[in-house]
């Protein structure tokens, strides 16, 4: 098979696609819409932010920002779709966790009203750990960057 058919990009993939490759759920769930996915290489994502979130309230009244910790979550949850999808996890049960966050900067702060784009790659990628880089930017202006490690998982026994 030729690279082009191998990694035919898909997308634009709706919350319910999202919902199915990840266990997040409202509130925690922070990638609205998937844009394009280039299977075993890369994803932009989605997030809306907008003034309902509830971190708006405390962080900081007057003066609404999106914690940074927010927006690496938001990037690794990007990269949760991408692992899930590239590697045929789909309703398989497993669980991406975060190992490590790696190179984490803050470069603008992302408030309520906008589109939080979200770019990721793999930078390595094997049968239960991926290591990734992820850009969030809004209005093409850097937000943050990351690079980070993830585990493939079975989920915890009840």
């Amino acid at each position: 098979m030729n690279e082009t058919t191998e990694n035919a990009a898909i997308g634009p993939l709706d919350v319910r696609r999202v919902m199915a490759a990840l266990p997040h759920r409202y509130p925690m769930l922070l990638v609205d819409r998937v844009e394009q996915i280039i299977p075993d290489r890369s994803i932009t994502a989605i997030k809306a932010v907008t003034m309902n979130e509830g971190f708006f309230q405390g962080h900081f009244p007057g003066r609404p920002i999106m914690p940074g910790v927010l927006i690496v979550e938001a990037l690794a949850q990007a990269a949760g779709v991408l692992a899930v999808e590239s590697l045929g996890l789909a309703d398989s049960g497993k669980l991406v966790y975060f190992m490590a966050i790696e190179g984490a900067k803050f470069r603008n702060p992302v408030e309520p009203g906008c589109l939080l784009r979200l770019d990721v790659e793999f930078v390595q990628k094997r049968a239960t750990v991926c290591k990734f880089t992820g850009r969030a930017s809004v209005d093409g202006k850097l937000a943050a960057e990351a690079s980070f490690t993830a585990m493939i998982a079975d989920p915890p026994s009840a």
